[in-house]
C-alpha cells in the first residue's frame, strides 16, 4: 500500500469526528503520491518544482499513474500546480480502486436499511496496517492527516520527515487546503448575500 491509500483509509474511519472534504482530500492524495515519487527516485523537489526523474513503473497502478503524470520538460512544475491538476477528484479515484481491491466496504448509516449508504475500511492486512502507521503516528502521514481535520493539529515545527523535499510538499498541501476553505468560505458568504436580496428587506 502507498501513503496516499493510507491517507484515504484513514480519513473514512468510522470513528473521525468529523468527516473530510473530498476536496481537500483529493489535494492531500496527491501530496502523498509526489511524496512517495520523491521517495522512490522518480522525482525530486527543487526549491518549489517538481524536477521528474528517470521513468519507472511503480508497483501500485495509481502510483505509476500518478510518475506517468510528471511534466517532463523545463521549467517544470509547482508543486502547487501539481496539487490541483493531479488532485482533481482524485478521492473518487481512490475510492473506486480501494472498492474494487476489497480495501472498503460499504454500509447502510443510522437505524433504518435504507438510510445513507457510505464505504469504511474493511478488515484486511492493509487496512490494519495503515491503522498501524497512524497509532504510531508516523509523520508523513500524520502531517497529510493532519492536513485535512484527522488526528489533530500537527505542529509545522515538528521534526520528523526524512528530508526537505517531505517539508515542502505537507507545507504546499496545508496552503492548498487553506486556500480551497478561503474559497468555499467566499461562496458561502456570496450565495447568503444573493438570498437576503431575493429575501429583500
Amino acid at each position: 500500500m502507498t501513503t496516499a491509500k493510507d491517507l484515504f483509509i484513514i480519513s473514512i474511519d468510522p470513528g473521525s469526528e468529523r468527516p473530510v472534504g473530498q476536496g481537500d482530500l483529493s489535494l492531500a492524495l496527491a501530496g502523498a503520491e509526489l511524496i512517495d515519487l520523491v521517495g522512490a527516485g522518480a522525482a525530486t523537489i527543487d526549491e518549489d518544482r517538481i524536477v521528474p526523474g528517470a521513468p519507472s513503473a511503480p508497483d501500485d497502478g495509481l502510483l505509476a499513474e500518478a510518475g506517468a503524470e510528471l511534466v517532463r520538460q523545463e521549467p517544470y512544475e509547482l508543486v502547487e500546480d501539481w496539487l490541483w491538476r493531479r488532485g482533481r477528484d482524485l478521492s473518487a479515484t481512490y475510492r473506486s480502486a480501494l472498492e474494487r481491491a476489497g480495501e472498503l466496504t460499504r454500509r447502510r448509516s443510522g437505524l433504518l436499511s435504507f438510510g445513507p449508504e457510505t464505504v469504511e475500511p474493511a478488515d484486511t492486512p492493509a487496512s490494519r496496517r495503515a491503522a498501524a502507521r497512524r497509532e504510531e503516528g508516523e509523520p508523513v502521514l500524520a502531517a497529510l492527516a493532519s492536513a485535512v481535520g484527522v488526528g489533530g493539529e500537527w505542529a509545522d515545527e515538528e521534526p520528523g520527515f526524512a528530508d526537505e523535499a517531505v517539508t515542502t510538499v505537507v507545507a504546499v498541501v496545508n496552503e492548498a487546503v487553506m486556500e480551497l476553505e478561503a474559497v468555499r468560505q467566499r461562496r458561502t458568504i456570496e450565495n447568503t448575500a444573493f438570498a437576503n436580496v431575493w429575501r429583500g428587506p
